[in-house]
């Protein structure tokens, strides 16, 4: 906040009240520590497109509801093209992975294709958004 202040040439009071105005309004959403997946032992990334084979509410909120479940799902897109839904998992190592496979991802119903793409080296990762007036 110090830091904030000085820069905007204001008081802190301020930007506190900003910054809860921010958070009552939905900009923030939340605030959370960024940890190393390698150094806790989860060193592989795997991105996976799905498809679906059926299209309707009830199989989606089905699908939707199965994949909060699984812990190595860090995130889930719903995407345009040729698949439905796009995951990034976090495992050990390719038998972490190929567990993840066999014994969860499977078990999610409508799952009519999975594609899997690993990750050989991570060259840009950024939580910073860059807001242009």
């Amino acid at each position: 906040m110090k830091e904030l202040a000085e820069e905007l040439h204001i008081s802190k009071t301020p930007i506190y009240e900003r910054i809860k105005r921010l958070e009552n309004e939905g900009y923030i959403k939340n605030y959370v520590a960024i940890i190393d997946h390698k150094k806790v032992g989860l060193p592989l990334t795997v991105f996976c497109n799905v498809s679906l084979a059926v299209h309707n509410e009830e199989h989606i909120q089905q699908f939707l509801e199965d994949i909060k479940q699984i812990d190595e799902i860090m995130e889930c897109y719903s995407i345009g093209g040729i698949h439905d839904f796009f995951l990034k998992v976090v495992v050990k190592d390719l038998e972490a992975y190929d567990e993840f496979v066999m014994k969860k991802i499977t078990k999610v119903k409508g799952i009519v294709k999975l594609q899997s793409s690993f990750v050989l080296n991570e060259l840009k990762h950024t939580t910073v958004l860059h807001i242009m007036p």
